[in-house]
């Protein structure tokens, strides 16, 4: 790749990296099952706290309690369920608008549940006025916590992107990299040029693709381009097994957050054993969810499985990434499983 379209290809990068809560027209979502699980909380602390108020006993205000959450909780659900079911009309309005929008449905969900505490005939004289100020309060609240979270993701995601860029392209991966293709352009030109065009995927991918996520397929094909140049350099040391599940294909994620695991194998594992190691990458879509494992062989030696535990910081980031996309809907576990080191990744499908 020459030094030109570089260039044009990290300014391509700069420019597509723009914070999502600018670029796109949709500032909250209510759709993730973080989203929900808060503003559940939110709305039955802020409850429980103010029922304390009118109750001079502890079973008095249970008894309040346990009324008010009759109606708060469906009235919540419906706040939750209309701003997801109206989100791609939301994203086009302007951003007064949508907030504008979310504290609206917030006194329609105050209205719908004084309705029901009216039906139910359990308050004398319904306070609609109060419960519509309360639900478009409470959702003013709501909405203004999840703008915050996604603006405040944007740029820990931009820092995380730009440190894995940084480990990604290391001097002596790529000076590695060059001494096999330099050993191989008189013998074997067609594997040199092959290795030279895998490097130069490696690199584009890495620097192009900075969107908020992308597919387990296109995450598949990148790692699969790394391994091809490993394999130059380790040879019979390195042997990759590969169970991959087409219906997980389409499968959200952060970019470069299966590559980073499959290097963190090689390094960890093949790297320090005479013997070589044996990489496993699994993929398998369960219901509506999708399970990746990367594994790897490595040594009985208690040196050797420290080095495979090596310090944690690329698996540090991977799970720091991923529940900045997926939230609670993110699952990530790593450690030793007999003589294999295994990192299980669970996201949405």
């Amino acid at each position: 790749m020459k030094e030109s379209q570089i260039l044009s290809t990290f300014q391509e990068w700069r420019r597509n990296s723009a914070p999502s809560w600018q670029s796109s027209g949709l500032l909250f979502d209510t759709c993730q099952l973080g989203s929900v699980l808060r503003a559940v909380l939110l709305v039955q602390v802020v409850l429980g706290v103010g029922s304390l108020f009118w109750q001079a006993s502890m079973t008095e205000w249970m008894a309040r309690y346990a009324i008010l959450t009759g109606a708060t909780l469906p009235a919540t659900l419906a706040w939750l369920i209309s701003a997801c079911a109206l989100k791609k009309w939301l994203a086009q309005l302007a951003h007064a608008l949508q907030y504008a929008g979310g504290i609206g449905l917030g006194a329609l969900a105050g209205l719908y549940g004084c309705a029901m505490l009216a039906w139910s005939g359990l308050v004398a004289s319904a306070p609609w006025v109060g419960s519509a100020l309360a639900g478009a309060l409470l959702a003013g609240v709501l909405v203004a916590s999840l703008v915050l979270r996604a603006k405040g993701t944007t740029p820990a995601a931009t820092a995380a992107r730009l440190s894995e860029l940084q480990a990604r392209i290391r001097p002596h991966f790529l000076f590695n990299t060059l001494n096999s293709a330099i050993a191989l352009v008189r013998a074997e030109p067609a594997r040199a040029e092959a290795l030279l065009e895998d490097l130069s995927d490696l690199f584009r991918h890495a620097l192009a693709d900075a969107g908020e996520a992308v597919t387990l397929e296109q995450e598949i094909g990148l790692a699969q381009r790394y391994l091809a140049i490993e394999q130059v350099r380790f040879g019979e040391r390195l042997r990759v097994r590969w169970q991959l599940d087409r219906a997980a294909n389409l499968a959200r994620m952060p970019p470069l957050l299966l590559q980073p695991l499959v290097e963190n194998a090689v390094v960890h594992g093949v790297e320090p054993s005479q013997s070589g190691a044996e990489l496993t990458i699994c993929t398998e879509r369960l219901g509506d969810r999708v399970v990746i494992k990367v594994s790897n062989t490595v040594p009985g030696t208690a040196e050797a499985l420290q080095q495979a535990k090596g310090h944690g910081m690329a698996l540090a980031n991977v799970r720091d990434r991923l529940s900045l996309l997926h939230d609670v809907q993110g699952q990530f576990h790593a450690g030793l499983k007999g003589d294999r080191f295994e990192v299980r990744i669970e996201v949405p499908a």
